[in-house]
């Protein structure tokens, strides 16, 4: 039986622990027990864990084999802010394909109510994040970074980069990602609903962007998230 995987809070040698809801979940809702065994996301490894002391906040655990290894691919998610429950939903599974990090950024085309409470919403997507790492037996949770202008975003990306427009007519997502074989980090760049204004898509271009498509077919904003990363996760790997 596959045991369930946990990313630690605190890790010291071969000792780690959860803490406060995390531990909760664990103590009180799954009933944990004393000599209970789980892998234990811990640092750069997953390692096999075993239960020797709980409470209702705290659960400690002894580190013993190492049971797997991060993955070698780095892809990052430039996601423009849209209808949060649309948004979280493109953001988890994302978290579940392997995505390394998401980067929230605001739009020309992101309506203000949203772009003025996504920061009160930062510590929700994180524990999210963790939520489905742990679910999709990830070595570690992604980063969600703070919500940022897209000007922001542009400068603070690496590796290959590529814009996702509808506009562009001649280049494929799969054919930009081939074009790049070989590149320690990919970022893919994602609009709002209504798409990338022309503005926008100029400064892409400036900042040394490649614009490609997803082909003919308009689709949500969260089904382009989350189709385009599993092409680019499954193309890295």
């Amino acid at each position: 039986m596959t045991r369930r995987r946990w990313i630690a809070d605190e890790v010291s040698g071969n000792r780690a622990a959860l803490v406060g809801a995390h531990a909760r979940h664990l103590a009180q809702v799954l009933r944990g027990r004393i000599g209970q065994e789980f892998d234990i996301a811990a640092g750069e490894l997953v390692r096999r864990g075993r239960i020797t002391g709980i409470a209702d906040d705290r659960v400690e655990f002894e580190l013993g084999e190492v049971v797997a290894v991060p993955s070698a691919f780095n892809l990052t998610v430039v996601l423009s802010i849209f209808k949060f429950d649309r948004m979280e939903w493109a953001m988890e599974k994302c978290v579940e394909l392997g995505a390394s990090r998401i980067a929230p950024v605001v739009a020309q085309r992101t309506e203000a109510h949203l772009a003025r409470s996504a920061g009160k919403r930062l510590e929700r997507w994180q524990r999210m994040a963790r939520q489905a790492a742990e679910q999709s037996r990830r070595a570690s949770a992604p980063e969600i970074s703070q919500p940022v202008s897209l000007q922001a975003a542009l400068t603070s990306c690496h590796g290959a980069r590529i814009v996702l427009a509808e506009s562009e007519e001649q280049t494929m997502l799969k054919d930009a990602l081939r074009a790049n074989d070989g590149a320690g980090e990919i970022t893919l760049a994602f609009g709002p609903e209504g798409g990338w204004t022309e503005s926008e898509l100029r400064l892409f271009e400036r900042a040394g962007w490649v614009a490609a498509s997803l082909g003919s077919t308009i689709l949500r904003a969260e089904t382009a998230v989350i189709a385009a990363t599993a092409i680019a996760l499954a193309e890295l790997q």
